[in-house]
């Protein structure tokens, strides 16, 4: 009988997001008898919210490397690409897969050093817009485009990434790169009824009214504020709608101060981290991404596949996920008049949410994502093994 193949993944923290869950969920389910999966990853930032809870629940004790959790930093990095060393050269694994943008750095140049037989990364979407200066922006681009090297292959989530990545930013080329639709247990999702009422219940919002939410994150890059003025327009056409802001991060202040300078206050709920999603995408009337750069948000897919219809702006990998706008509507980014009549549209006349859930279960399932990363380590251990 063959030894289980030593999988390790590495990711830099397990704040809420989709890599977290990514993370989690492939530790769990590629495992006895045919691998030894290790979950690898830092600490959070005080402002974030924790996703370990996750982990547990699905019987995955991460090791911990705090290092890993900070911002990338190539010089005092040396210190955690040891770190990150020392632990290969003990644990011996046959495959390092890491994710997010420091832990993919440190990890793989650890990996490469140890020499680990196989190594991937998978951009969940990218750090190229939107988040730093040009300088840093440029230095992060080098940065991939070094590691890019060191990888066996890189993996996206959608095409319209792979597309970016090799023809915009060249940091591979697009042979080197491979398209794996994310995958996720979306059961729980299809499976609740919609408009059970718990979630408005739980907040005071009336059973009756409109309920647009949006659900992530409080940064920057997700963009709060022209959620936050298309609803006072769709507020103009629709005096009853209520908007539900779901999640906590570095801009909640400032998110409800603008709800208060907009006149909002009596119109909006901010309800922090909430565990029981389902619960919430069963309440909601619409989901808004109202981001500046996205890569493949979970929120839309948990949103379709619970029957909530969706609507984003067209950014990263959006127009990919929702097929061009087919499953979901699509609004040019920062809008809020376009963000708002989308909205207006989707209350007035919501679509037919069965083709959309229907192509979320069957593209994003998480049995689909195992056996495809199944046969991609396994095909690109055999390559090694012949080569040598």
């Amino acid at each position: 009988m063959r030894d289980p193949i030593r999988l390790m993944n590495i990711i830099a923290r397990m704040n809420v997001g989709g890599p977290a869950i990514y993370v989690t969920l492939l530790t769990e389910k590629l495992n006895q008898p045919d691998y030894a999966s290790t979950l690898v990853c830092g600490t959070i930032e005080p402002d974030e919210g924790d996703m370990m809870y996750y982990a547990e629940q699905h019987g995955i004790t991460p090791i911990i490397i705090p290092e890993l959790g900070r911002s990338l930093n190539p010089l005092r990095d040396i210190t955690t690409i040891w770190k990150v060393y020392q632990l290969i050269r003990e644990m011996q694994p046959d495959v390092v897969h890491t994710h997010t943008a420091k832990a993919g750095f440190v990890g793989r140049v650890a990996a490469w050093l140890a020499g680990v037989p196989v190594i991937v990364h998978t951009f969940h979407g990218h750090v190229f817009r939107g988040y730093f200066s040009t300088s840093m922006t440029l230095l992060f681009i080098w940065l991939e485009r070094l590691t890019a090297r060191m990888s066996d292959t890189i993996i996206t989530l959608t095409e319209g990434l792979r597309r970016e990545l090799a023809e915009e930013y060249h940091i591979a080329r697009k042979a080197h790169i491979t398209v794996l639709p994310l995958g996720l247990d979306l059961e729980v999702f299809r499976s609740t009824p919609r408009k059970q009422g718990a979630f408005r219940a739980q907040w005071n919002i009336p059973p009756d009214v409109p309920l647009v939410g949006i659900v992530g994150r409080l940064v920057p890059i997700k963009n709060h504020a022209l959620f936050l003025h298309a609803a006072v327009l769709l507020k103009q056409q629709m005096p009853n709608a209520h908007f539900a802001i779901v999640g906590d991060g570095e801009t909640r202040e400032q998110t409800e101060a603008l709800v208060d300078q907009l006149g909002l206050r009596p119109n909006v709920t901010f309800t922090g981290w909430q565990r029981d999603l389902p619960m919430i995408y069963s309440d909601l009337d619409a989901l808004v991404i109202s981001s500046l750069n996205e890569g493949t948000p979970v929120s839309v897919i948990e949103a379709l596949a619970a029957g909530c219809p969706v609507v984003a702006t067209a950014v990263g990998g959006l127009p990919d996920l929702l097929d061009q706008g087919e499953l979901g509507t699509l609004v040019t980014p920062e809008d809020a008049p376009a963000l708002a009549e989308a909205m207006r549209a989707v209350l007035s006349n919501p679509p037919d949410a069965e083709r959309a859930q229907r192509t979320m279960l069957d593209r994003y399932g998480i049995d689909r994502l195992i056996k495809d990363l199944d046969g991609l380590y396994r095909g690109l251990l055999a390559k090694k093994r012949r080569g040598r």
